[in-house]
């Protein structure tokens, strides 16, 4: 779980600061607060972050030399630094090399490129705290590099934007942590194929690259969703774009990040959805465009423990269902066919599961 520090301005009214704390207790895990506040956050149960009387002891790049010294009284110490240019990154990593435990960076002009210079260089070593205004700004910073700061120093204006920023560093997950977790997926045994007519089906042309065993997961049903493979496979007639899944029609289920699902019809360019492998582990995709067109479609059946699942898919040989150890197309699958299904009885309200509901979906 990465940390979320709440800096409260030595210039804020009291009546603010209060709020502030108050809006912080059970979320956060330190504030940063001025040597004239350090007795109003300890009167709340926090820990203090200060350049004097608090548990962490704040210092500048003034203080550079001081960081082993400090070590050896057994402070904990954190290094707060502008970064402005590759001078202030190596500022950055020497603190590192004295055995710094936290360094809070601010990046007030380039944000992307030094945070990643010293995500590379630092990770593991310290905890390395990126200074942001918001929440869109925190996302990014526990986002960059696949790896993410160690967390953030939120410099709060309302108490509203700390829960809002608490809500995203619980839920958040990098590409590193994304792959330590996983998803059940279970074989689910084909019972029948039939065509149907023509409808309007979805192309998620996503920001990503897939490969072989990775996908989608869609139904008919919210119960049972059947494992789509992008179109990665070599043909003779057309070219891997293994970027995209072909999904199915516009009134099936997906599966996105958090566990919910939505219908194919109502993603756009920039929504997330969730890529999936035939072993569990998934990563959040970003969605580049969608393609509906008019193409002919099969309704396929298939049964998990003796409940019966459905998806129906193009009519077409790049459409392909993950199997165990490999995939098969829906032009060659067939009644006994296993294929791969994440299912998960229950309700849906609103894409949100109520394992308890019971419904009923044909």
């Amino acid at each position: 779980m990465r940390k979320l520090w709440v800096q409260i301005e030595d210039s804020a009214p009291q009546k603010l600061k209060k709020a502030l704390l108050e809006a912080s207790k059970n979320i956060c895990d330190t504030v940063v607060v001025g040597e004239d506040d350090i007795e109003l956050a300890k009167s709340y149960g926090f820990h203090v972050a200060s350049p004097i009387g608090g548990e962490i002891q704040t210092i500048d790049e003034k203080m550079l030399e001081k960081i082993e010294e400090l070590k050896k009284q057994q402070k904990t110490v954190c290094l707060k630094l502008i970064i402005k240019d590759r001078t202030d990154e190596a500022k950055a990593i020497d603190a590192v090399k004295k055995g710094v435990d936290y360094i809070i960076v601010s990046c007030p002009n380039w944000k992307i490129i030094p945070l990643e210079n010293l995500i590379a260089k630092s990770h593991g070593k310290t905890k390395l705290l990126a200074e942001v205004p918001n929440s869109q700004e925190a996302k990014v910073a526990l986002e960059t590099l696949e790896l993410g700061a160690d967390g953030v120093i939120l410099r709060a204006s309302s108490p509203h934007e700390i829960g809002i920023t608490s809500t995203l560093i619980k839920t958040i997950r990098t590409r590193s942590e994304e792959k330590e977790t996983k998803i059940e997926l279970v074989p689910a045994k084909v019972v029948s194929c039939r065509p149907l007519s023509m409808g309007s089906r979805v192309c998620i042309d996503t920001c990503d690259l897939m490969t072989h065993g990775e996908g989608m997961l869609v139904g008919c049903q919210s119960l049972g969703l059947f494992l789509i493979q992008a179109e990665v496979e070599e043909s003779p007639h057309v070219g891997p774009r293994p970027f995209r899944v072909n999904a199915g029609p516009v009134s099936l289920y997906i599966l996105t990040p958090d566990n919910k699902t939505r219908y194919l019809a109502e993603l756009g360019a920039g929504d997330e959805v969730l890529i999936v492998d035939r072993d569990g582990s998934y990563r959040t995709g970003t969605v580049g465009r969608i393609k509906i067109e008019k193409r002919p479609l099969t309704l396929v059946e298939a049964d998990v423990d003796g409940s019966r699942v459905k998806v129906i898919v193009q009519n077409a040989e790049t459409i392909r269902f993950v199997t165990r150890d490999g995939s098969k197309s829906i032009s060659e699958l067939k009644v006994d066919d296993e294929v791969l299904v994440y299912y998960q009885p229950g309700g849906r309200h609103f894409g949100v599961l109520v394992g308890e509901e019971s419904i009923i979906e044909r």
